[in-house]
């Protein structure tokens, strides 16, 4: 197929060249726009595969330009009011009349993202996540999310994750060719996981990344309400306050767990044995490495 295509793939998806994006959420005529913007030397963009702690950075991206105080959330609906997606229709227009700094979070592939980034302009932020917690957490976040078809069971979803048959497409193309250009752009790459293991040095390092210089009272708020026990109790942080037509939350927590290795409570030995075979092949060429089980952490 030629990537060029644009095509329904079922009620939910539409694959625009290589990439699935969701119907009535994204407009592929609008996100191609995207490649041409003109970007800012003070622009940030918080790329991630869906459910690898995309809210997490819009949490510590708001704090840090707060300074550190959290009232200023309590002024808003939910972080996306701040720090929108990018892809979402509509965006666009609204990121070109933004005042500095602007701040944005988006899925999209290298290749539909602004040509300037890889010029050396802007701010790019790579947040990547062991890839079975990932399928784990996004099943969950399918069952409440109205955009997205809802899965017949998990084994079901397993297949498409591995296919790349959902938003976002292939988790391991995403990671790849955003990592094989890295060196490009002016780009911090770090893990959910690392998060996790050291919030307050993983904050520090987005801190200095992003020429922040907050003394240490204010960096500390900033860990202090960007722990997930804090976020699930704030609901501008928690995406408790978005519409249940986008969100139904009888169906579930949209920050449900925020560990690592819930995927031992999910895959079947053959399927675990299945993806890390997927994994090897995948990712030989790349020298990454995850944590894959919170007792690495703890």
């Amino acid at each position: 197929m030629d990537v060029k295509d644009t095509r329904t793939l079922n009620h939910e998806l539409v694959l625009h060249k290589g990439f699935k994006l969701i119907r009535g959420t994204h407009d592929p005529d609008d996100v191609d726009q995207i490649f041409n913007l003109e970007i800012r030397d003070s622009d940030v963009f918080v790329v991630t595969y869906p459910k690898s702690g995309t809210i997490w950075l819009q949490q510590i991206l708001v704090l840090l330009e707060a300074n550190g105080d959290v009232t200023a959330i309590t002024k808003i609906n939910n972080n996306s009011d701040l720090i929108p997606w990018i892809e979402i229709s509509g965006s666009r227009q609204a990121f070109i009349t933004a005042s500095s700094p602007r701040m944005r979070v988006t899925h999209l592939p290298y290749q539909l993202m602004p040509l300037a980034l890889s010029q050396g302009k802007g701010k790019v932020i790579y947040v990547a996540r062991n890839p079975k917690d990932v399928l784990v957490s996004y099943f969950y976040f399918h069952k409440m999310a109205s955009m997205l078809e809802t899965p017949k069971d998990f084994n079901d979803f397993f297949e498409k994750f591995v296919r790349g048959d959902v938003f976002g497409s292939s988790w391991f193309d995403h990671i790849k060719t955003w990592y094989s250009h890295k060196n490009e752009m002016n780009m911090l790459f770090i893990t959910y996981e690392e998060m996790i293991q050291d919030l307050r040095s993983a904050v520090e390092r987005i801190s200095l990344f992003l020429g922040k210089e907050l003394s240490d009272e204010q960096l500390a708020n900033v860990v202090k309400y960007s722990t997930f026990d804090n976020m699930r109790e704030i609901p501008q942080a928690s995406y408790k306050q978005v519409p249940v037509n986008l969100l139904n939350h009888h169906q579930g927590r949209f920050m449900r767990k925020g560990t690592v290795g819930d995927w031992k409570n999910h895959l079947t030995v053959a399927q675990n044995e299945r993806f890390d075979k997927l994994f090897h092949k995948e990712m030989k060429d790349f020298p990454l490495s995850f944590i894959w089980d919170i007792r690495d952490i703890e």
